[in-house]
Order: structure tokens, then sequence, then C-alpha cells
């Protein structure tokens, strides 16, 4: 298993989101981690600031994902919020600011150490190239499932360090 060095547990996985912007749904996730203690208060609006400058929305086969992300001072224990659309939410995708993917799963993530964002990222690219564990994850509502799918995932993965 590629060791992430992260918090990730089933308490951190949203289903059924209920948002219409990207700002929205990022900001449910952010004040979720704020209410655990997982990051600083400045992390929900340092996130949302920086979806607005670095798009995160990532097209997929089926639907899009999003990966977003900000600096490791907002944050206090290195971790991953998976959120579940109820219904698929417009982002901008990454690197183009002018293109819009429907996103129905969000990957937040909230990292304490600057080189560990490139590792999870390579984590999260490697299971939204799957298309069928995507789509298991968009229709499953049982969070012990999700967490299981993911963590298997995440044990069989080989990270570049």
């Amino acid at each position: 298993m590629a060791d992430l060095g992260l918090t990730f547990s089933k308490e951190l996985i949203l289903t059924g989101i209920k948002a219409s912007t990207d700002l929205e749904a990022i900001e449910t996730a952010a004040k979720y981690l704020l209410e655990k203690g997982l990051v600083k208060e400045s992390y929900v609006k340092a996130i949302q600031e920086r979806e607005k400058v670095f798009a995160t929305g990532l097209p997929t086969e089926g639907f899009g994902v999003a990966v977003p992300h900000t600096d490791v001072e907002h944050v206090n224990e290195q971790t991953i919020c998976i959120g579940i659309m109820e219904n698929p939410v417009p982002f901008k995708v990454m690197g183009s600011m002018d293109e819009i993917v429907d996103v129905k799963i969000m990957f937040m993530l909230a990292l304490k150490e600057p080189h560990s964002q490139l590792t999870m990222l390579q984590a999260v690219i490697g299971m939204v190239q799957k298309p069928e564990v995507l789509e298991k994850l968009a229709i499953e509502k049982d969070t012990g499932v999700i967490y299981d799918l993911v963590m298997n995932e995440l044990e069989n993965m080989e990270i570049e360090e």
C-alpha cells in the first residue's frame, strides 16, 4: 500500500451532497472538516478562493470528478474527504477556466506537507482512471462500502515516491 500518511475513515465520506455550484459543494465538505477539527477556520475560504483561480474538475468516463485542495497552512491534520453529489454539480475543468464538467464525486484534500500533494493526487488519479470504481462510488449510499472500496484501491496502488 502507498503510505499516504493521512486520516481517512467512513466518517469522512459524505453522500447525497446537495449543491448547485462548485463553491457550494466545496463549502459543504470544507465546513464538515472544520467541524471535525481537521482543518483551520481559514481552510473554508482558502479552498474556495483557490478553486476560483485553479479549477479542479476532471472529465472522466461517465461523469466528472473534482479534487479541490489548498495550501498546507490551513490544515490541522492530513486527510481526504470524499463527497458524493446527489446530482452532478458543474465545476470548471482543471487547466481551463472555460470548460465545464458535471462532477458527481469530489475528493477534497487537506494536506499538511507540500510534497504529499503530488502523491495524493497520483492516488486519486489512479482511482478515477477506473470507470468501474467510479461507478460504484457514485451509486453507493453505504459509507462503509465506499470506505472499503477506496481502501482496497489505495492498498493495491503503486505510487511513485
